[in-house]
This record gives structure tokens, sequence and C-alpha cells, in this order.
């Protein structure tokens, strides 16, 4: 496979920010007496990905609309204030790995956050100089699909020169449907309906070989 210009998932793609934002999400859930017990790390792999309105219904089956207003902004703004300090943690060889790989192609993000998450990525983890441009469902509100043509729209990108890399189905949906080739993350938090797709890479160094 060649390609210049990399499209990056975040979340189960970079990094496991799980640990800071179910600590969060357990803060505002609890104050609202939305939940009984305490949601654990794990609670979250199945929503990673998702959106998180689609998620809160999930979590809290009936919540109103207003509740799932009131509970994600209150949620959101937690967010962006502790995730640029504490983080998350970054997959095997994703620093060294993104820093070679931005010396020849260039890097993007396309992610189904909220506006502010990926922001704190990069502060967090100082990787501002290695990513040209990047989108996210709580910006546009557009579908992960839409935002990976945005990103391809506004910085000349074609299909022949760029791919989309995740470790979910939305992820594989989302390139497909941007006539996008697809690097699948096995160490990530979803699976492919396609058990044995390829390519795929199971650490993210992997690339380097690859494109």
């Amino acid at each position: 496979m060649s390609a210049k210009n990399l499209i990056f998932d975040l979340d189960g793609t970079l990094w496991d920010s799980r640990a800071t934002i179910i600590t969060i999400w357990n803060e505002v859930l609890n104050k609202h007496q939305l939940i009984q017990k305490d949601l654990k790390p794990e609670d979250m792999n199945q929503y990673m990905g998702l959106l998180a309105d689609d998620i809160l219904r999930d979590i809290v089956p009936g919540i109103s609309d207003r509740e799932v207003r009131e509970v994600l902004s209150e949620a959101v703004q937690k967010e962006n204030k502790i995730l640029p300090v504490q983080g998350g943690i970054l997959y095997d060889s994703v620093e060294e790995t993104l820093k070679n790989l931005a010396k020849s192609h260039t890097l993007f993000i396309v992610s189904n956050c909220q506006e502010g998450y990926i922001e704190a990525f990069l502060e967090f983890t100082q990787f501002g100089n290695l990513f040209k441009d990047f989108e996210s469902y709580g910006r546009t509100g557009k579908p992960k699909s839409e935002n990976i043509r945005l990103i391809m729209e506004r910085n000349h990108l074609n299909s022949e020169n760029s791919v989309y890399i995740g470790d979910t189905q939305t992820d594989y949906n989302s390139a497909t449907a941007s006539h996008l080739p697809f690097i699948f993350c096995e160490y990530g938090f979803g699976t492919l309906n396609d058990s044995e797709y390829s390519p795929s890479v199971s650490k993210l160094s992997e690339l380097e070989g690859m494109i």
C-alpha cells in the first residue's frame, strides 16, 4: 500500500483515555443520581468510538433529552479541563511511530468525539506539530464518514494517496463510505465483521513497513 496522507481515528487507535473519562462520567452521573454503582473503565469498551449521546442513552435507559443535554454539557466541560492535564495512555510505539511517519507523510485525525477532545489529546501529548488538520463530530455535527470527506476536501486529498486507520467496524464503514482504503488496529477496542480482515496491525509501528 502506498499512501502519503494518513487519517487516524483517536480512541483505541492512538490512546486509551478510559481511566480519566470514567472518573468524570461517574462523578457527573452520580451527581444527577442516574446510576446505582460506578462504571468501570472496561464498561466503556463497547462504546468507544460511538457518539456520546448514544452512549449515555444506553447506560441510562429512558433518560430524557433534557437530562442528556445537561449531563453531556457538564461532562464535556470537565473532560476538556482535565484531559489536557491527566490525558490518557498512548499505545505501544505510538509516539515514536507518529514522529517517524510525520517526516514523510501528512497526518490527520478524524474522531466521533466532542469538540475540544482532539485538542486535549494534542495538548497533553504535545503532538500538535505532527498533525496538519483534524475534525470531530462535536465541531461539525456530522458523522465520521462526512468528517473524513471534509478533511479530504479542505486539504485536497484523494483516495489514491490517502488511508484511514482505526479500530472499529464504524471506522471501517466510514472509510469505505469515503472510498478510502482502511487499516485495522487489532489492539484497539473494536472488532470487524470480517475476523480475517487485511491490512491490519498488531501495533502502530507496523505501519512504517506497510505504507
